[in-house]
Order: structure tokens, then sequence, then C-alpha cells
């Protein structure tokens, strides 16, 4: 590859973000990998990363953090990876508004102001690359992760309007869908909302309480679950492959959940998820 191998990876404190930082790292490309907490930038500093603060809910950390990153190449910077993002669940009912605007600032606008700040130096040097990393559930909404769901769902839809947007600039867009992966999202997910939502006056709320007590209790993986370096390896194809596809599935879930949104009647799409929401209930 003649471009130069510079790559800006978003969300690396932990899980894809990291694991597709040092699988690019190893590759010989310089990696500037963002995160938020001060100790999580120190880590990546000493595991030979170039590290960025950047918020994605604040605007200004991202204008900086992308200037930051061009200062330092004046070759230019060949790829982006949209990783950072996090799960805001709890059925729609109970969402206020605050808690519904930051899941989208976060996971849709702030990934969108960054490509856009990107983009253009791409453009004029005639190559890129723009990973989003997106889910199964950008694909087949989620009972309880609905917002989350959207936010996904829109990060689909940017992608597909924005690759025909810059067709024949020499940038190509790729979506990464990742079913279940082995960090600790679904996790912090679950923690960072244990206080947010309105369980005691929820008519969920005894499922809210069984969720949050499993997580805590239980560290075991889900069915076909797959390490975060599953997904990093595909993100490394969609940098490097002279024909990057539009879409890459990780995951058998993931795979069914692209069938599934492809193919299947949305009453059967229903039927599932509510048998499957009633299992849990009962459980």
């Amino acid at each position: 590859m003649n471009s130069p191998k510079n790559i800006l990876i978003t969300g690396t404190s932990s899980g894809i973000g990291l694991a597709t930082a040092l699988e690019m790292k190893n590759r010989g490309w310089q990696v500037f990998a963002s995160a938020r907490k001060p100790e999580d930038l120190q880590k990546l500093e000493t595991l030979g990363l170039k590290a960025v603060n950047m918020d994605l809910a604040d605007p200004d950390t991202v204008a900086a953090g992308a200037q930051q990153v061009l200062d330092a190449c004046p070759e230019g910077i060949f790829g982006l990876v949209n990783n950072a993002g996090y799960g805001q669940p709890g059925a729609l009912e109970d969402l206020d508004v605050e808690s519904m605007r930051r899941q989208f600032a976060v996971n849709v606008i702030g990934l969108q102001q960054l490509t856009n700040l990107i983009l253009p130096g791409m453009i004029e040097r005639k190559s890129g690359r723009i990973v989003h990393v997106s889910s199964v559930v950008g694909r087949v909404a989620l009972p309880f992760m609905g917002i989350y769901s959207a936010s996904k769902f829109a990060v689909e839809a940017l992608a597909d309007a924005q690759r025909v947007e810059i067709s024949g600039t020499g940038v190509h867009i790729s979506l990464v869908e990742p079913g279940p992966i082995t960090t600790s999202f679904s996790n912090n997910a679950v923690q960072s909302s244990a206080g947010s939502l309105p369980t005691a006056k929820s008519r969920f709320s005894t499922l809210y309480q069984k969720e949050l007590s499993k997580r805590e209790n239980t560290r075991s993986p889900k069915p076909f679950a797959l390490p975060p370096e599953a997904v990093a390896q595909k993100i490394a194809h969609a940098l490097t492959s002279r024909h990057p596809r539009r879409r890459y599935k990780v995951t058998l879930p993931a795979h069914l959940g692209a069938a599934l949104s492809r193919f299947a009647p949305d009453a059967l799409v229903d039927w599932l998820l509510v048998k499957e929401l009633k299992n849990r209930m009962q459980s």
C-alpha cells in the first residue's frame, strides 16, 4: 500500500477498539488511539500507541482530537475506525430524554462529526478507508435495547448514504456488524444504567433486577461469542484489502440476524423475540 499507514481508532480503552489498535500496530501502522479517561490514555501510550483524548459526546474534544491527529500526520490519515460507543439498556418507555439524546450524541452524531473532519483529506489524496463498527442490532432491533438499536440502525444508514456520496473519490466505507463478543460491553451497559432507570415504577422492574443480578454474579460467555480479535481481523481486512466489503458480519448470530432482516416476515421476527422475552421474564 503506497498510502500513508496512519490510522485513527476511537474507543480503544478495551475490547474491540484495543484489539484493533494492537492488530494494526503489529502490522506496522502508526496508530492514533482515542479514549476519555487519563488512566486509559496513559495505558495506550505504554503500549506504543499515540493516545488521543476524545469524548464523542463533546464536539469540542472531537474537533481538537481530530486536529491533533491531522497536525501529526502532514502526509495524511489513511484509516479511520469509528468504534467508540455504548449501549443504553431499558424499555423505551422507561428512558428519559437525556438518556436518549446522549445515546445518539455518542453513537451517531459524534461518529459523523469525526468522519466529516477526517474525510476531506482522504478525498484530496483520493485514498482512504473508513470503518464504522455497527452491530447485529443495527439489522434486528432488540427489546430493552431499543435506543441502542436505533443508534446502530442510524449508523448503517449513514454509511449506506455516504458510501454513495463518495463514490469515485478513492475512499471506501465499510460496516462491521459484530454479534456477541467477549468484552465488558454488556456488563458496562447494565452497570452504567443501574441508577438511571426508574426500576421501582417500571412494569419491567422485576426483569431489570434479574438482569442486573445475573450480570453481577456471572461472567460466563454468551453462546457463539467470539473474542474481540475476531472483529479486529475483519476491520483489518476492510483497511487493507484492495476490494473492501461493504459489510462484515462477525459471529453466527450476526449472520442469522442479517438473514432474518432480509428474508423473514416481520411477524416471524416479532414471534421469535416475544418468545425469547417471555423466557427471560420467567427464568
